[in-house]
């Protein structure tokens, strides 16, 4: 399995949890292709035809970013906005992304009771629901989201510690099937 990592972070050097996600998944060997986005596209102007080609060498792929004002960084939505075009993505003849995994690292800097889904609040899976109704429109596979709360506060050994764990199962092959891969982790594949 083929996994490209891409990192949304505006300012990655300054960024305790995803510097350390991005270089535990680089020094795993388990992921093909890492790249901070940021920097490669300081102006905003996208490789549409690079990052096509990209996708379409892997087999998994990975976007890692913080949480910003409950949604995406800029960068993303604007990388998405180019990047999964029709007629590669969706739409006629675009299916150029069908069975490919897409596997979200998210940082939250809230903490986890702020994200309850009761009252005011909402949850996290509540807000990068437009992440999966992409990848239904684009026929991947949408794997249950890795994010971590208060990471703006986390020690380094939190940090690492959530890495670590990442990096265990960021090739795992069975998370391409949610449903079955959540069922096997509840122990209820025998249901």
């Amino acid at each position: 399995m083929k996994i490209l990592n891409l990192v949304f972070h505006p300012d990655l050097t300054h960024s305790r949890n995803n510097q350390t996600w991005k270089s535990q998944f680089e020094a795993s060997g388990k992921v093909a292709t890492s790249r901070d986005l940021y920097s490669e596209y300081p102006d905003f102007q996208i490789d549409v035809k690079k990052e096509q080609a990209l996708l379409l060498e892997h087999d998994r792929i990975v976007l890692q970013f913080p949480m910003y004002w409950y949604s995406m960084p800029p960068l993303l939505k604007k990388w998405l906005d180019d990047v999964f075009t029709h007629g590669f993505a969706y739409g006629v003849g675009g299916d150029k992304l069908r069975a490919k995994d897409l596997q979200l690292v998210v940082s939250v800097g809230g903490r986890q009771e702020f994200y309850t889904g009761f009252d005011i609040f909402t949850s996290v899976p509540d807000l990068l629901r437009p992440f999966q109704m992409t990848a239904n429109l684009t026929q991947m596979n949408y794997l249950p989201p890795e994010y971590m709360f208060n990471s703006d506060a986390a020690s380094e050994g939190i940090i690492q510690a959530f890495g670590e764990r990442l990096v265990e199962v960021i090739d795992n092959p069975k998370r391409s099937d949610a449903r079955q891969y959540l069922y096997e982790s509840m122990d209820l594949a025998s249901l």
